[in-house]
């Protein structure tokens, strides 16, 4: 058998199985290398070297081509086909499906129809002549079939999904999702840039201050400056129906302003203006192309937001342009643009001393100068402009972000949220508000229900297009918050596309041990991915603590030991306090080899950690300190109270019992009760989540 022989048949062999097992969703690669009788890096190697694909990306291929084959030869719905063809999501399918034959479901079966009610109308209409042509149109039909996938990858631009298609129900989350791209400067002077950036940014402001529209973040749409893509193109990236254009420049006292809104889905426009009016009507103009942009959608403004966007920033148009030219120098982000912006807000405010959005601005840039100081510098600064800002206007979403950064500043998370929770109410669409929050959920102030909520928010806004690298981390943040809350197949799913997107991503292979834990609950399994991804890079603190704490789950104190004392001789050379709600199973560990002073060192860190604690996970901690004292009756009444609480990790049901110290509990007479509650309450959570976020076309 010749080598090229041998590749088709191992392709066509791959394939094979894969069809066999077309409708499990968890068929994945390691089950394809099983089947094979082959190692998942043989598999790997293989498929790459033959397809110049992942092996994911294979499996996915092998799928959408047997859901392109559905939608051609039967009746079935684009969710039911989905789900014979092994995906749990119909989002994601359709989200797969158009990535790679460059059309949704509906969008490709609408096409399909209208050809074949093409060729039957041509052969009803030829019927005198059936014999010689009955031949010529089954070939015709067969061509059609075969060749229809082909027609729709190379032509996108023509069955780009429209807005309003019937058969296209599953697209409709898109419907008044919209970018606006970055103005021209039709000055040749370059000083007049910052001008035109100036009425991009209004425009982009005013329309994120309608909840009824999604609106694409300045960052994902600023690499579009100087692009040769297409319209189609970038909507289908940046995953919108509407884009904004728009050119500009200012002569003397006059602003001649040309915009236009398009729809993506037949690249034409919706509606088109050119505004010439003098300087002192900016803000008029301004206001008007965000309500006249919103009619044409058909987006529900309230009266609360027709409000904000009717709102002046000031009456000092010699203001506004220092403030205009001080978001230019912020844009930089660097040091040295975050000083050159704040000298150009403070001249704004010497122009109108009760400008607020320049008092706020001075406290975002002073905030992002302390930013990763380990001695905060500016903290009264950015305290002062904050109140400023709020002081002139209470109701404006810079102002409360203002005064939720300095609470950042000085770590009281806690009063920042309800700020950042207001400034959202203000401006629906303020990706930097959505990121800080779900950072927020996720590290200091545990809430997994939030954290998912603002992490799939922010893939909307900022969706930061094709960058693979960015995509990867964006979807490795998804898949953690999607594990969190016990959405184990979203989790697998975000952590495949993550590690499609880059191989190389340094934390998404050790999340994916913990996920695929989730799935299987084999400890010993675990145990071994975590130590195969140790090897990888031994001066890793994050996998050394859980490999000791696996170890430790299963009570093998020795090597439990071994990876401690590692990751304890680290943390002491540099200085570091990392995972200080571990030490007790250090301690424990130091003790059961021998090392009792030094078990009580950790023994004392963890009674001060407890002490400082304020998180909804204290009363498991608490829970431990009393077992391990001895006083199963206090560690009850704290395991009860936790019982009460909502929206904790996943990781609580999985690993909870597994900890030693549980085993002198489960005696007590209200343990099986008590457990029983937690994962009641944890799954009650889970649904009202899923729930939620359907409805809100999160998921």
């Amino acid at each position: 058998m010749s080598n090229t022989s041998y590749q088709r048949k191992f392709i066509e062999q791959a394939e094979s199985l894969i069809l066999e097992n077309i409708s499990n969703e968890q068929f994945g690669v390691s089950e394809l290398a099983d089947l094979m009788n082959m190692s998942r890096s043989n598999l790997l190697r293989k498929i790459k070297k033959q397809t110049q694909l992942s092996a994911s990306q294979f499996i996915r291929e092998v799928r959408l081509q047997k859901g392109m084959k559905l939608l051609e030869e039967t009746e079935l719905t684009v969710s039911e086909i989905s789900y014979q063809v092994g995906f749990s999501n119909n989002s994601y399918f359709i989200k797969c499906f158009r990535d790679y034959y460059g059309c949704s479901p509906g969008e490709a079966r609408k096409k399909i129809g209208e050809q074949v009610e093409f060729e039957q109308e041509e052969h009803s209409s030829t019927e005198a002549n059936k014999g010689s042509k009955k031949e010529f149109f089954q070939q015709y039909r067969v061509q059609l079939i075969l060749g229809i996938a082909l027609v729709l990858v190379i032509s996108t631009f023509l069955f780009y999904p429209k807005k309003t298609s019937n058969v296209d129900k599953e697209d409709a989350n898109l419907k008044k999702s919209i970018a606006v791209l970055p103005f021209k400067n039709m000055s040749s002077d370059s000083d007049n840039l910052y001008f035109v950036n100036g009425l991009m940014e209004s425009t982009l402001n005013n329309l994120q201050k309608i909840e009824d529209l999604q609106v694409i973040s300045r960052t994902s749409v600023e690499k579009y400056r100087n692009t040769d893509k297409t319209i189609s193109e970038i909507a289908e990236e940046l995953k919108v129906n509407y884009l904004v254009e728009g050119s500009g420049q200012r002569v003397d006292d006059q602003v001649l302003l040309n915009i236009q809104l398009i729809d993506a889905s037949s690249d034409t426009p919706m509606w088109a203006e050119q505004y010439n009016h003098k300087t002192k009507d900016i803000f008029y103009v301004q206001n008007m192309v965000a309500k006249k942009i919103a009619e044409a959608i058909k987006a529900t403004m309230t009266p609360a937001e027709l409000k904000q966007i009717d709102k002046k920033p000031t009456e000092n148009l010699l203001a506004y342009d220092y403030y205009l030219k001080g978001l230019e120098q912020l844009q930089e982000e660097t040091k040295e643009g975050l000083e050159a912006a704040i000298g150009l807000f403070e001249k704004a405010i010497q122009q109108d001393p009760q400008f607020a959005l320049a008092y706020s601005q001075i406290a975002i840039s002073y905030y992002y100068l302390d930013l990763n100081q380990a001695e905060k510098r500016y903290t009264d600064i950015i305290n002062n402009n904050a109140d400023k800002a709020l002081l002139y206007d209470s109701k404006s979403a810079e102002s409360l972000i203002a005064k939720a950064l300095y609470y950042i500043n000085v770590s009281e998370y806690r009063l920042a949220i309800p700020h950042l929770e207001k400034a959202l109410e203000y401006n629906p669409n303020s990706s930097s508000v959505v990121q800080i929050l779900a950072d927020l959920y996720s590290r200091v102030i545990p809430d997994t229900s939030k954290y998912l909520k603002y992490a799939l928010k922010g893939l909307q806004l900022d969706i930061e297009a094709n960058d693979s690298i960015n995509k990867s981390y964006i979807y490795l943040t998804l898949s953690n918050a999607f594990i969190q809350n016990g959405f184990t197949d979203e989790a697998k799913k975000y952590i495949d596309l993550s590690l499609d997107y880059n191989p190389e991503n340094y934390y998404a292979p050790f999340l994916k041990v913990f996920i695929q834990y989730a799935q299987e609950q084999n400890i010993e399994k675990a145990t071994n991915a975590l130590v195969i991804e140790w090897k990888k890079d031994t001066t890793r603190l994050d996998i050394m603590q859980e490999v000791a704490k696996f170890y430790y789950f299963q009570e093998k104190y020795n090597s439990a030991y071994y990876y401690y004392n590692k990751f304890q001789k680290i943390q002491e050379a540099n200085g570091l306090n990392m995972y200080p709600q571990e030490n007790l199973k250090i301690g424990l560990v130091y003790d059961k080899m021998g090392f009792h002073d030094k078990a009580e060192d950790f023994y004392k860190a963890y009674d001060e950690y407890c002490e400082k604690d304020q998180s909804i996970y204290q009363p498991v901690s608490l829970t431990m300190e009393y077992l391990h004292e001895g006083k199963p009756s206090p560690a009850m009444e704290q395991l009860k109270l936790f019982a009460t609480k909502n929206n904790y990790q996943y990781w609580i049901l999985l690993f909870l019992e597994k900890d030693p110290l549980m085993k002198t509990l489960k005696s007590h007479p209200e343990y099986d009760e008590v457990i029983r509650k937690i994962n009641d309450r944890f799954w009650e959570n889970h649904n009202q989540l899923k729930k939620s976020l359907k409805e809100k076309e999160l998921i």
